[in-house]
């Protein structure tokens, strides 16, 4: 189970939405251009497009390490349009895990599956 999958939970600033999709829609090209290692990267709305959830997954530890390498410059301004929190699941290496801190988002290890 080296394969890291994330839910990032969105909830928009009023008056923010079009520069949300701006940077999000910047992310979803780098994905595709820069980050070989992601497996899957969608977003999904609420009706009205004031939450949204980022649905992620990466073969491994470094493959997620890579994007957010990626995407760094991405980040200030996109917390700077929404509240964002949500989950890690997997099994981080070291640097992710200290990346990940205590705090948002929250890390959850396996404890079992039906299919690897």
């Amino acid at each position: 189970m080296d394969e890291i999958k994330g839910i990032a939970r969105v909830k928009i600033h009023p008056g923010k939405l079009d520069e949300w999709k701006r940077l999000t829609e910047q992310a979803m090209e780098i994905v595709r251009t820069r980050d070989p290692g992601t497996l899957q990267y969608e977003v999904f709305f609420s009706d009205d497009e004031s939450e949204a959830i980022v649905f992620e997954r990466y073969q491994d530890a470094d493959a997620a390490l890579a994007h957010f390498a990626n995407i760094g410059h991405l980040m200030e301004p996109l917390m700077a349009t929404a509240t964002v929190t949500g989950e890690v699941l997997g099994t981080p290496n070291e640097t992710m895990r200290a990346q990940l801190g205590d705090g948002e988002p929250k890390l959850f290890t396996p404890w079992m599956a039906a299919h690897d």
